[in-house]
């Protein structure tokens, strides 16, 4: 398993075309993350959420659990 490295912005970003050389992810990852993440940003306006924070708290305490349910092979309930 590798470990997750964030974007640390546009300025330090050095790409070889495949990767960043900067945090190591594939261009590839890079760009699905931003559309994932554009996309929730969307859900959160479209539905003019107050609280946005709590939903992004939701938002990644569910993607854990899943991913962790996944992993030991059992389905991820609510």
């Amino acid at each position: 398993m590798k470990t997750f490295k964030p974007c640390q912005g546009k300025e330090y970003c050095k790409d070889d075309g495949v990767q960043c050389l900067t945090c190591g992810r594939s261009l590839a990852e890079i760009e699905e993350t931003r559309r994932l993440i554009d996309g929730l940003a969307r859900l959160a306006l479209e539905n003019d959420y107050a609280n946005v924070d709590e939903f992004t708290i939701y938002v990644a305490r569910k993607t854990a659990k899943i991913v962790r349910h996944r992993r030991a092979g059992r389905p991820a309930g609510d």
